[in-house]
């Protein structure tokens, strides 16, 4: 069988391309590809193997496994452009709600010891929807009653700008805090976004691996 392979990050980077047709046999799994790109792009030798795979923008062989339904979910945005704060608060507006907390993750200057003058981040759009909707499932399940609304940056991203906000609208403080807290760890953990460091004479992609 013939199949399509999208790359992200650090793996794009080594193989110096995007998207590669590969023969597969029928049946082939996740391994297999990763062995097949190996044999044919030799630097992705010195990359860690994927945690997970995605076929049809579903996570599959042991990966997280996205839910179909959006209860909870008021907004999910991934762009280049900046996040407009007020624009997520009024997407949880809810008069039910007595608390709303808003997240916001910034970029700083420094990493591990290194200055650092920007960050890029790269997306696999279509999967980090599903997962963000996954989350949001996930949330108004555990915590009835809450809204939530997640934007995240994509593209080159100067020190103090907003890479990421979360707000939710809770009937109380400490569900809305919970909740918040929950979504900004679930999303490092499951949703496809990679984030790049550069400074002064180096550059290097961080976090989890696609």
């Amino acid at each position: 069988m013939k199949v399509t392979v999208r790359l992200f990050a650090s793996y794009r980077e080594a193989a110096g391309a995007s998207r590669v047709e590969l023969a597969l046999k029928d049946g082939a799994r996740g391994p297999a590809v990763w062995a097949a790109l190996v044999a044919r792009f030799p630097a992705l030798a010195r990359q860690p193997s994927p945690a997970g795979y995605a076929v049809n923008d579903e996570y599959v062989d042991g990966a997280p496994v996205s839910g179909g339904a959006t209860a909870g979910l008021a907004l999910i945005e991934i762009s280049e452009q900046p996040i407009q704060f007020d624009r997520l608060l009024a997407a949880v507006a809810d008069p039910r709600a007595g608390a709303v907390v808003l997240f916001l993750g910034v970029v700083r200057d420094n990493a591990r010891g290194r200055r650092v003058d920007y960050l890029q981040y790269e997306a696999y759009e279509t999967l980090a929807r599903r997962e963000v909707e996954h989350i949001a499932e996930t949330i108004a399940g555990r915590w009835p009653g809450t809204r939530i609304a997640i934007a995240h940056r994509t593209g080159r991203l100067k020190v103090g700008e907003a890479s990421v906000a979360i707000s939710v609208s809770a009937p109380h403080r400490a569900e809305a805090f919970e909740a918040a807290r929950f979504a900004i760890d679930a999303l490092k953990q499951t949703v496809p976004i990679w984030k790049k460091e550069i400074w002064e004479g180096g550059e290097a992609w961080v976090g989890a691996e696609p």
